[in-house]
């Protein structure tokens, strides 16, 4: 059994932390949020965690769409075709390119094999069936975003890997050659093909152990192709940059926005499903495709209660939304309607449980 400490990876050596000082977003120890978020107290959360719900993981199979080599074949017609995996890990196919955002393969999201959440279905389609990608977008370091024994599969391939600052630290560690990682701040852009990608801000936090906090860099991805638009929120809370997202790289086709593992002491750090509709309409990012939620049990809110929101969340403000299977391809100019693959159970609602972040006026 290997030691947890080998799936941590390393954090930025002496002479990378000289590089990050360069960073506006470094204090000269740690990494920082723009807006500050406030750290939920472990004692109140050890209390709320007796009180979850008694529906966080599924009773019974969840429905997957299952996918092979060749579904990916042909290009998809429009040009943009988005292919939800589970969790945060989405196959994004753009212009002529294809890029996987957060790729966790792994059965549990933790340093162990043996301990940890545990998934609740098969990943659609196996790392070997994955159509040739041409980058590989990772939002920051935490387990259920990264992932060791992924990266060293897809490091077999002719992949180059795009990440925020010092998460590069962790790659190479991994076994990823440095010239194959570029690590960027905050607004800084790469080019993939003919697709511009830029690392977006968000405001959240890192670290893989009680000792690594916040020593690598957070972030989302903005995808800008010639014909299309992308924007993925990675994990995060609500905050202004939103607008000026959407002010500067926006509008967008479509946006994979995180709507779970929300709480009410952790919401500087997750959106929660009425944020989220809010955090995409700032953003200028036309359809949402809910991502973050239907994978692993990493809160106290029951499994389908994300969806359950999101879905009156959405109607309140004439949001487009889509809720497809895992693994089920769709191009966002001709969206599936929304169809309930989840059992009905009960939930709390926005009002019972509300999820607001601090720091924010009514107009953000």
């Amino acid at each position: 059994m290997a030691p947890a400490c080998a799936a941590m990876g390393n954090t930025p050596s002496k002479d990378a932390i000289e590089v990050l000082k360069s960073s506006k977003n470094y204090n000269g120890k740690t990494f920082v949020n723009s807006l500050p978020a406030k750290d939920p107290s472990m004692l109140k959360a050890f209390k709320e965690w007796r009180h979850r719900s008694a529906h966080a993981t599924p009773e019974s199979a969840v429905p997957v769409h299952a996918l092979s080599a060749s579904d990916f074949h042909t290009q998809p017609k429009s040009g943009l075709r988005i292919t939800w995996l589970g969790h945060s890990t989405s196959l994004i196919e753009i212009d002529g390119a294809r890029f996987l955002f957060d790729p966790v393969w792994s059965m549990r999201s933790s340093p162990f094999s043996w301990a940890g959440p545990k998934r609740f279905f098969d990943t659609p389609i196996s790392i070997s069936d994955l159509p040739p990608i041409d980058g590989v977008l990772i939002s920051h370091d935490h387990y259920d975003h990264l992932d060791k024994s992924t990266i060293q599969q897809l490091n077999e391939r002719d992949i180059r890997f795009i990440v925020p600052l010092g998460v590069d630290a962790r790659l190479h560690s991994f076994g990823v050659a440095k010239d194959r990682i570029e690590a960027l701040d905050w607004w800084q852009r790469t080019k993939i093909n003919n697709v511009t990608i830029t690392v977006t801000p968000a405001r959240h936090f890192s670290g893989r152990s009680m000792s690594d906090r916040n020593k690598t860099l957070w972030g989302g991805f903005a995808l800008k192709g010639p014909a299309h638009s992308v924007y993925y929120t990675g994990d995060t809370g609500m905050f202004p940059g939103f607008t000026d997202i959407g002010k500067r790289l926006g509008p967008f086709d479509a946006t994979l926005v995180e709507i779970g593992a929300y709480h009410r002491l952790w919401a500087d750090l997750h959106l929660g499903p009425e944020q989220a509709v809010q955090a995409v309409q700032n953003a200028q990012g036309g359809l949402l495709i809910p991502v973050h939620w239907a994978t692993f049990n990493l809160a106290m809110h029951g499994w389908t209660e994300p969806a359950e929101r999101l879905i009156e969340a959405a109607k309140k403000a004439d949001q487009a939304v889509v809720f497809p299977l895992p693994g089920q391809p769709l191009e966002p100019s001709a969206p599936p309607t929304v169809e309930k693959w989840w059992p009905p159970l009960p939930w709390q609602t926005a009002q019972e449980h509300p999820v607001v972040s601090s720091g924010m006026s009514p107009s953000m």
